[in-house]
Parts: structure tokens; C-alpha cells; sequence
């Protein structure tokens, strides 16, 4: 469960992706602006690290930009560091590049061969529990009941054709910039309202070494 909390955030999440996707080599020109379609979330097995996927069109291209939100530095991680966010209700955050912070990486390999979905947003108004839901529905799996490893994936590549990450087993590519396909025979796809055809998000293979 990712439990929301009406607060402020600055910057804005829309408006720190608009500042750094232009950065990478995978972004738009910077004179593109940035509509965000949605996002979806995956949960932290320590209840810690805030993990969330985001969607925007510019320029006509889609892309997902992930991020994770820690409440303090991530040791040897300052190069995946984008900015530093205050959140009203919980202090400063700490944004990364999500595909360069190991927990999202376990989180998005699982999800993508488990097809257990995104974590459920609620919030509390008025000391009820409400969902909080978002547009985007993701759908993954692919992988049988073997029990396999999903951790211990290293970046190799990061381009605008994909990121391909690597453990001693799997190889995970994601898609920064998603268009629409078949379901991988192990990955994830996305839709949104307006988006009938699922994009490709990620899809996962199994090396051979």
C-alpha cells in the first residue's frame, strides 16, 4: 500500500521532471513542455523508500520517468541524485533516478515477472480511509513458480532505445520512451485512459551465459 498525504511538495514533481528530463540523453529538447498523464507506485518491502513511475507526453513522445523519494542520502548514489524536495508532511526527500536506486530495481524486476500489479493508493480524509487511484494501469508477469532472484541488477546501458540493466541471470531492459506492442512473453505493459493499446514498459529475458 503507498499511503498519500495532502501536503506541498517543492519543487512540484511535475515541475523538477520538466527540469531534468531535458538532462539525459533519453529526454526531449528543452524547449518541449511536459504533460503528465499519470503514475503508479510500487511498494518498499522496509516501508521506507516512496517508489513511483511517472508518465508525461512532450513533444509527442511518451516517456516514464521512475523515481524514488528517500529520507535521507543513498550511499554512493550521487550521480543518480536528481534534487532535494520538501514535503510538508514528511521533511526533506532525497530524488533519484529510479532506475539507478537497487530497491526500485528489485520492486520493478518483480512486478514485471510476477504480475502482482502496483501498490494501492489510499489516503485518509476526515479519519476515513479513501483510495486514492490513478489512471494508469499496469499489467506484468510471465515467469512460473520457480523461485528466482531479482536483485543485483547493474545499469549498462541508458539510451533513448533502452536501459538495459543485468544480474547474473536476467536481463531487464526498460523503456524510457514506451510505444505501444504485444505483451512481452515476461515484461510490463501500461494503459491510461485515451491509451487503448498497452505500451511496452520493461520487458525481462533470461541471459544466456
Amino acid at each position: 500500500m503507498a499511503r498519500f498525504h495532502a501536503a506541498t511538495i517543492t519543487p512540484t514533481k511535475a515541475d523538477l521532471i520538466a527540469d531534468w528530463i531535458p538532462t539525459q540523453s533519453w529526454g526531449p529538447d528543452a524547449s518541449e513542455g511536459v504533460d503528465v498523464i499519470g503514475a503508479f507506485r510500487f511498494d518498499d518491502p522496509d516501508g521506507r523508500v516512496g517508489m513511483e513511475t511517472h508518465l508525461v507526453t512532450t513533444g509527442g513522445v511518451t516517456l516514464q520517468v521512475p523515481l524514488t523519494y528517500r529520507d535521507e542520502p543513498l550511499d554512493g548514489a550521487e550521480a543518480a541524485l536528481i534534487t532535494e524536495m520538501h514535503h510538508s508532511a514528511l521533511g526533506n526527500r532525497w530524488v533519484y533516478d529510479g532506475l539507478r536506486d537497487p530497491m526500485f530495481v528489485v520492486m520493478l524486476a518483480a512486478v514485471a515477472m510476477t504480475g502482482q500489479g502496483e501498490a494501492l493508493g489510499m489516503a485518509v480524509y476526515e479519519d476515513r480511509w479513501y483510495i486514492a487511484p490513478t489512471n494508469v494501469r499496469i499489467r506484468g508477469g510471465g515467469w512460473g513458480s520457480e523461485r528466482v532472484p531479482v536483485d543485483g541488477f547493474e545499469l549498462a546501458t541508458d539510451d533513448a532505445t533502452a536501459s538495459v540493466l543485468r544480474n547474473d541471470r536476467f536481463e531487464l531492459s526498460v523503456f524510457r520512451r514506451p510505444v505501444p506492442g504485444p505483451q512481452p512473453q515476461i515484461g510490463l505493459t501500461a494503459t491510461w485512459e485515451g491509451q487503448v493499446d498497452a505500451v511496452v514498459l520493461a520487458e525481462v529475458r533470461e541471459r544466456q551465459v
